[in-house]
């Protein structure tokens, strides 16, 4: 494919970006300003692929005229690096083609995860404590932060359901496709015949909000302080720390109480707030379209059943893209990288077939 062109036009939108960011002027309206620097950045990184892209043809073109030279040692070593290098060009081209898909401008967000206890009474709640086990070890060993913001614990030590921020580099694009319903095969600890339980958990990956993509008006808002209720000591049981902030204009409500502090858990509350108002409008946006995609990954609506542990056979089966893999000892502890990475490559060529078909 010559990506020239299209190439050309993304130089031309740069040169036209850098001049918007020379202007001090721009930062007045700081969602444009936002808006604007995310996307020099994503061209930013577009153009230093090309160029990379430009310096491996041209090594290979030399190493082909080279290949044919009279000087047999310098021929032949040069032959040796053609298969290399053109793998390399194949890949670089391909990094090229992605780069030029459009962006969806969610990726490179920090996330607000929601773990929350399906089917399976107490036997579902350890498994939404194991989830949420898992992807804070998934963070952790991807140089990912995490910040517990609400939590219900349950008997056994499972968890009800548990909301938590995780922030670094392209979070939302690491985590986007764990949206959905999994569902758990196993026999539970309280089991004595042995037999195999079904439970399930809900998983809801939402990318953050920042301040300038919706404006929360006081006016619609309604917020109540109360005492803390459940665990969490002495001192959050007798103050006022819990916060519950209901937005009047869409019924959402969100309740706060793990921190000591009222403000500290009225920011929570807000945090979590912004993120299910900025998915609610996306997803209101998003189906005015006909033409919305319903790609091969999945759709990534809470409702949708997208993977199934099975602890008797060490199995996990991702079922929007097919896949079984059998380590599930190691994924449950965290090991998230390979399915993460297939699913990406999934979705990655569902995009590159829908673009070439336009």
């Amino acid at each position: 494919m010559d990506f020239n062109s299209l190439i050309q036009l993304k130089r031309e939108r740069f040169d036209q970006l850098e001049r918007d960011i020379a202007d001090p002027a721009l930062f007045s309206n700081r969602q444009r300003a936002s808006e604007i620097m995310r996307e020099h950045a994503s061209i930013k990184q577009l153009l230093a692929k090309w160029d990379e892209l430009e310096a491996a043809r041209k090594q290979l073109d030399n190493n082909r005229e080279l290949a044919l030279s009279s000087d047999v040692e310098m021929a032949a070593m040069a032959d040796d690096e053609i298969p290399d290098l053109e793998k390399r060009v194949a890949g670089l081209e391909r990094d090229v083609q992605i780069a030029l898909l459009p962006r969806d401008e969610n990726e490179d967000r920090d996330a607000i995860v929601e773990i929350r206890a399906g089917t399976g009474g107490s036997e579902a709640a350890i498994f939404a404590a194991d989830l949420y086990r898992m992807y804070h070890r998934y963070a952790e060993s991807a140089g990912l932060k995490t910040e517990d913001l609400e939590s219900s614990p349950s008997e056994l030590g499972g968890l009800k359901d548990a909301i938590f921020r995780v922030s670094g580099e392209s979070v939302f694009r690491k985590l986007r496709y764990e949206s959905g319903v999994h569902r758990v095969q196993r026999v539970p600890a309280t089991e004595a015949q042995g037999r195999i339980h079904t439970s399930t958990a809900t998983v809801a990956v939402l990318p953050e909000a920042e301040d300038v993509d919706l404006e929360l008006k006081p006016e619609d808002l309604r917020i109540e302080v109360s005492r803390a209720g459940g665990p969490g000591g002495q001192g959050v049981n007798t103050t006022d720390s819990a916060v519950q902030v209901l937005h009047i204009p869409t019924g959402v409500i969100v309740r706060c109480q793990d921190g000591r502090s009222q403000i500290k858990n009225k920011e929570r509350a807000l945090s979590i707030l912004r993120a299910r108002l900025l998915e609610r409008k996306q997803r209101e946006e998003a189906e005015k379209y006909s033409a919305q995609r319903r790609g091969q990954i999945g759709t990534g609506g809470r409702e949708e059943k997208i993977r199934t542990y099975n602890f008797p056979q060490n199995r996990v089966t991702d079922h929007r893209i097919g896949l079984t893999l059998h380590n599930l000892d190691r994924l449950i502890d965290g090991d998230l990288g390979e399915l993460i990475r297939a699913l990406q490559s999934a979705d990655v060529a569902e995009r590159l077939k829908e673009s070439a078909a336009v």
